[in-house]
C-alpha cells in the first residue's frame, strides 16, 4: 500500500473510532409519567412513549426522539398527509387543465345545464306519476272499504296491486329527485371552490 493511503485509511479509522467512542458516551434524557427527568444509557420502554433526548459528554442536545404517537394520533398524522397530497394534485390539476377563471365557469355551467335538464325530467315524471295516483284514487273509491254503497265490491287485488307499485314508482321518483337537487348544490359548490382556490393560486380575475 503506498504511504499516502495508509495515512488516509489510517485517519478515516480514527475518525469513526473517535464517532464510535462519541457515541458511546451519549446518554439518554427522559421524562416519566410523573414528570420526573432520568438520565442513563438504557431507557425504559415509557421513554419510547413519552419521548427523549440524546445528550453529549458535555450535556449538550445532539437529538430529539419523539414521543410514540397514539394510534388515533397516527391515523389522523395519516389523514392529514392524504388530504395534503390530495390538495396539492388539486392544485397541479386546476393550474395544468384551465388558463382563466372563464374556462371553469363554463365548464359549471355544461355540468349545471346537464343537472338541471335531468331535474325537469325527474320532475316531469314524478307529476305523471301523481296524475296516475289521483285517476287509481278514483277508481278505488268504487270498492270496499272506500266506498260507503252497500252493494260496493271488495277492492280488486289487481288494482290494489297497481297502487301498491305506482307508491313505490312515486317513492323512487322522488329519491331519484332529491338526489339530483342535492347533486346539484355539491357541483356548484365543488366549482365555487376550484374557483376561488384557482384565483388564489393565480390571482386572475374572472374573464370569459
Amino acid at each position: 500500500m503506498k504511504p499516502h493511503i495508509a495515512l488516509f485509511a489510517l485517519a478515516a479509522s480514527l475518525a469513526l473510532a473517535s464517532v464510535a467512542d462519541t457515541a458511546e458516551r451519549n446518554i439518554r434524557s427522559w421524562v416519566d409519567e410523573n414528570g420526573v427527568t432520568h438520565y442513563g444509557d438504557a431507557p425504559p420502554p415509557e421513554a419510547i412513549k413519552n419521548g427523549s433526548v440524546i445528550l453529549n459528554e458535555q450535556g449538550v442536545v445532539v437529538r430529539n426522539i419523539p414521543r410514540q404517537m397514539t394510534p388515533e394520533e397516527a391515523a389522523a398524522a395519516r389523514r392529514q398527509q392524504e388530504e395534503e397530497a390530495r390538495r396539492r394534485a388539486q392544485d397541479s390539476f386546476l393550474i395544468n387543465t384551465y388558463t382563466k377563471v372563464g374556462d371553469i365557469e363554463r365548464l359549471r355551467d355544461d355540468q349545471l345545464a346537464l343537472i338541471d335538464s335531468q331535474i325537469d325530467l325527474a320532475r316531469g315524471s314524478v307529476t305523471s306519476n301523481e296524475q296516475r295516483l289521483e285517476s287509481l284514487k278514483k277508481r278505488m273509491a268504487n270498492f270496499r272499504p272506500y266506498s260507503a254503497a252497500e252493494n260496493a265490491r271488495r277492492l280488486p287485488d289487481p288494482l290494489a296491486a297497481e297502487v301498491v307499485q305506482t307508491l313505490g314508482e312515486r317513492r323512487t321518483l322522488q329519491q331519484t329527485l332529491a338526489g339530483l337537487e342535492t347533486r346539484r348544490e355539491e357541483t356548484r359548490g365543488k366549482f365555487g371552490a376550484d374557483i376561488a382556490r384557482y384565483q388564489q393560486l393565480t390571482n386572475r380575475p374572472s374573464i370569459r
